[in-house]
């Protein structure tokens, strides 16, 4: 089992940036990928971007891209969201999620097993 906490939200002004943290323990070294999802109030839980630990590859969706950054710290099994001009269509609870199983599928919910508790994000116009 891999256990994973967030850390980074806060209150900030459009435009502003912000930094999330993921930190995972437990059973990281079967962790293929690990990602970012959001969840904004009455919506569902949406993809924002994933990084591979072999490789480094990462994935974003179309509506956080050259705004936001992945990053990974494979060392201390830490991953990053830099999230650069904020909008307040970017407010939501900001879930980290963890793929032990190499799914492959990484802009969607289903091809993560572990998810961290949320942190919120809120973006004022």
């Amino acid at each position: 089992q891999v256990q994973l906490v967030e850390s980074g939200g806060g209150l900030v002004q459009a435009g502003g940036s912000l930094m999330l943290s993921c930190a995972a323990s437990g059973r990281t070294f079967s962790v293929d990928a690990m990602g970012w999802f959001r969840q904004a109030p009455g919506k569902e839980r949406e993809f924002v971007a994933a990084i591979r630990w072999i490789g480094g590859n990462t994935y974003y969706a179309d509506s956080v891209k050259a705004r936001f950054t992945i990053s990974g710290d494979n060392a201390n099994k830490t991953v990053y969201l830099q999230m650069n001009s904020l909008k307040p269509e970017d407010t939501a609870v900001y879930y980290c999620a963890a793929d032990r199983y190499y799914s492959g599928n990484y802009f969607s919910r289903y091809g993560y097993d572990s998810w961290g508790q949320g942190t919120q994000v809120t973006v004022s116009s």
